[in-house]
């Protein structure tokens, strides 16, 4: 027993380890700070009457009539009665938040290496590396917890499989199934279904593998293995599966039975999401390059200018303006970022030490997790194009299963931010057993330190030679009679610039590696010593890199990401227009014009809102959004007009709120029709399509519009 023990304390060292680091690295949250995180913000917005009612009268409630008009609450955090693996998440996630999801990135993609049998301080390595990349961190700031949830759940499911590939059926089995069922707790499909399709690669694997060695009996007893964990995971989240099926096939993810937008042409129907809604966040081509240099694209939409930039410079010496005035100009208007994604809060930085190692391993390791996790890569970089790879995306659209269902592809990439990790901390296994020649192990180095210092060298010293740093809003610079092509040449020159102080960043670390391998390969670094180098090299790099997004303490310039507690709640501060309306205790809806009700919670927040905030709204309120309360730019109608007062009425809006010169104002609508009335006739039409555009010709409570199959429903 005691020699079991002393087994299992490097493990509990690790589990320590992980807790001191996550709590250390959210540490405003010990002294009960929160991390503001907008994405919760809206929800609490949308979902106060649940949580209201689970905390007074302690019960669920399955709909909600304050967000856009009304509709389920099974997508906006709904629980269910004996849901025993909800009870064991919130067990394992018992850190405050978001230290907890950084710990349960750690700990699952540690038990992942210890299943793939590597050394517990390379797992510990690995898991340092793989909860720290950059996206990881940043959808934590941003609010993106479902997602984080999900993707730390990744590792973990990838564990169960492997293990029963491994021939540890029970345990496998097991495992599978409460991993599984715990992703599928996490209720983010997307990232679910990115996680699947890795699985489906390395199922692609390992049957290659299997028929190479004549092994097919126990593939496919894996596979029944897998499938009946599955089909258990399944039935435990069955509740939540069920109603979320159930909404989806009448929200924007669902079948649209329209076959015409705002504007009466002619669009393709889907079962799914609109292609160019789905590809409206789609990965450049070379901005693949900022994974290994962090800010190659201009770094993060909020990135911007400073004071010692060309872009100052050039508006101080041209038009002789003070300085001060400069770099306030360049820091409200005129971003860094190059990329072809209309917004995007951080580069996707895997680490560029983590990427030396993983790219090393390619030349150390050999069969099947070498070829599923470069598949799996490759696979996920290349759908992260979308429509900058046309071909491809059109052909997963329109051909792969429930593709279409989702949206922001470039978040595929958490796939490779799972697989590099993976790669690299393999690959260091391989490097450090015996089975490879002390031959191979230089040569490796050799074509690694050679070829990646290269690229790294040559993109450096010319990269203006291959790319144009060219933004979005350089054009209207260069058409402006103030600005003009000197100052968009100044602002290529700046984001030149910056890349290349990336890069050479990124060609130190390597050759700091490279020093620290060639010293070990040369037995004048001890194997413990290197790994505690990379260790500590790995920590700087990413999260060095992290923290410029995320600030700890409030200056004079930013504001801090972590708020007082009271700050936090409420979410949202009344204004009198809110405080006025609360007053009437009758039934109505408001719209409330601050901001875009269908793209906020602060309205459902006070009120039974037309609006609210959600990924996946109600297809009918979001088309007859589309065709009545926006302009045909697709921009919002700001006041009440004739095109949308008879929308306003049947929804029974009783207030709208506008801001007219910062004066917020509240208009009274004496038309509404109350919660229900009744009409003088109907009028039938044959479709969905002259059903919504006949809605124009409502006139209060004269007559009611209906499709002739559904007259005698």
């Amino acid at each position: 027993m005691q020699f079991q023990f002393k087994k299992i304390i490097p493990h509990l060292a690790v589990f320590v380890i992980f807790i001191i680091t996550s709590l250390a690295y959210f540490y405003p949250v010990l002294s009960g700070k929160k991390l503001y995180q907008n994405d919760i913000v809206q929800y609490k917005g949308n979902a106060r009457q649940l949580i209201e009612n689970r905390e007074v009268n302690g019960e669920e409630i399955y709909w909600t009539d304050s967000v856009f008009g009304g509709m389920p609450t099974y997508q906006l955090g709904a629980r269910y009665d004996y849901d025993f693996i909800d009870s064991l998440d919130r067990a394992i996630r018992f850190l405050p938040r978001p230290a907890d999801y950084l710990f349960l990135y750690f700990i699952c993609f540690y038990i992942l290496m210890m299943v793939l049998r590597v050394d517990w301080r390379l797992g510990l390595l690995g898991a340092l590396a793989f909860g720290f990349s950059t996206y990881l961190v940043i959808i934590l700031g941003v609010g993106h917890n479902a997602k984080a949830h999900a993707i730390a759940y990744f590792p973990l499911v990838l564990s169960g499989i492997i293990l029963v590939f491994q021939r540890r059926y029970i345990w496998g089995g097991i495992l599978t199934a409460i991993a599984m069922a715990l992703e599928l707790q996490a209720n983010h499909p997307q990232m679910t279904y990115y996680l699947l399709m890795a699985v489906a690669v390395l199922g692609i694997a390992y049957l290659i593998d299997a028929i190479r060695r004549n092994i097919l009996p126990h593939y496919f007893k894996s596979i029944g293995i897998m499938i009946a964990a599955v089909l258990l995971a399944l039935g435990t989240n069955a509740s939540n599966l069920l109603a979320t099926k159930e909404y989806s096939q009448e929200s924007t993810r669902g079948p649209s039975e329209l076959t015409i937008n705002a504007q009466g042409e002619s669009v393709t129907t889907t079962n799914g999401l609109d292609y160019d809604y789905i590809t409206q966040y789609s990965y450049g081509i070379a901005e693949s390059l900022n994974l290994i240099i962090p800010r190659f694209a201009g770094g993060g939409s909020g990135e911007r200018p400073d004071e010692e930039s060309n872009t100052v410079d050039f508006l101080v010496t041209t038009y002789g303006i003070p300085k001060a005035d400069a770099l306030a100009f360049a820091q409200q208007n005129v971003p860094l970022y190059w990329g072809a994604q209309p917004i995007v809060e951080a580069p996707a930085y895997i680490g560029i030490t983590v990427f030396f190692l993983a790219l090393l391993a390619c030349f150390l390791i050999k069969g099947r997790l070498k070829w599923w996790t470069i598949g799996a890569a490759v696979l996920a970089l290349l759908l992260s194009y979308g429509k900058n790879l046309d071909f491809l995306t059109s052909f997963f659209v329109e051909y792969v299963p429930l593709y279409s269902k989702f949206r922001a592809i470039t978040s595929i990439q958490v796939i490779i931010e799972l697989c590099i990790p993976i790669l690299a901390v393999v690959g260091l296994y391989q490097l450090f057993n015996k089975k490879h020649s002390i031959e191979d192990k230089w040569k490796a180095l050799k074509y690694v330190g050679l070829g990646l210092s290269g690229v790294i060298l040559l993109i450096a010293l010319l990269g203006n030679q291959f790319f144009d740093f060219a933004g979005p809003y350089d054009a209207s610079y260069r058409n402006s009679e103030q600005l003009g092509q000197g100052f968009v040449d100044a602002l290529r020159q700046d984001r030149f610039e910056m890349m290349r102080a990336d890069a050479f960043r990124s060609l130190l670390y390597v050759g700091f590696i490279v020093a620290g391998l060639f010293l070990y390969l040369k037995s004048k670094l001890s194997e413990n010593l290197l790994i505690l180098g990379l260790g500590i090299l790995i920590l700087i790099d990413l999260v060095g890199f992290d923290q410029n997004y995320i600030n700890y303490e409030e200056t004079a310039t930013e504001r801090s990401n972590f708020v007082r507690a009271s700050d936090y709640d409420p979410p949202f501060d009344a204004t009198q227009a809110d405080l006025e309306i609360a007053k009437d205790d009758d039934l109505f809806r408001v719209y409330d014009l601050l901001q875009d009700p269908f793209n906020s919670g602060r309205s459902p927040y006070f009120h039974r809102s037309l609006g609210g905030y959600h990924g996946a709204k109600p297809k009918r309120i979001s088309d007859l959004a589309d065709f009545y309360l926006r302009d045909e730019n697709g921009y919002l109608i700001p006041e009440v007009t004739s095109q949308n007062r008879e929308i306003l009425n049947m929804f029974n809006v009783k207030y709208i709120i506008t801001a007219n010169e910062n004066q917020i104002q509240i208009q009274e609508n004496e038309e509404r029709l109350g919660p229900a009335w009744f009409v003088k006739e109907y009028a039938t039409v044959k479709d969905a399509n002259e059903e919504i555009q006949s809605l124009i010709y409502l006139k209060r409570d004269s007559v009611a519009i209906i499709q002739e199959d559904q007259k005698n429903c």
